[in-house]
């Protein structure tokens, strides 16, 4: 049974496998789109529209990976009814802190790796 642990663990099995099939989904639109613009299928202006696929898929991936959700961490609420544990809202202004200081921290890590991501993407993308 998991449990809520303040700034560390919010979503249980059920949750992280909507969050890690998010992820997937917005990764392979984002890459979608940036084939369209290898093959010429749309102007390279295009690659702009991958941005937010791209920073989507990293939020959805980390929150999986980390076992947390950002908007759930923002509202001080948890979900762990699919891993055996409950659901329910955060109580003390300590723990608060602690979820919006990690989900702070995840919009940090999804932002730069988009950024990374994007880059690179774009110097292939347009090489080709």
């Amino acid at each position: 049974m998991a449990e809520y642990q303040p700034g560390v663990c919010n979503i249980g099995a059920n949750q992280r496998r909507a969050r890690r099939l998010s992820a997937i989904a917005s990764f392979a639109v984002a890459v979608g789109l940036a084939l369209a613009v290898a093959v010429g299928a749309v102007p390279n202006l295009s690659l702009w529209a991958t941005i937010p696929f791209i920073f989507g898929g990293y939020v959805g991936a980390f929150q999986d990976y980390f076992r947390f959700c950002v908007a759930f961490g923002a509202l001080a609420r948890y979900d762990l009814s699919g891993s055996g544990g409950e659901r329910g809202s955060v109580d003390t202004s300590e723990a608060v802190r602690a979820d919006r200081r990690k989900a702070a921290k995840i919009l940090l890590f999804a932002a730069a790796a988009t950024v990374v991501t994007s880059g690179i993407g774009y110097v292939v993308v347009t090489a080709l």
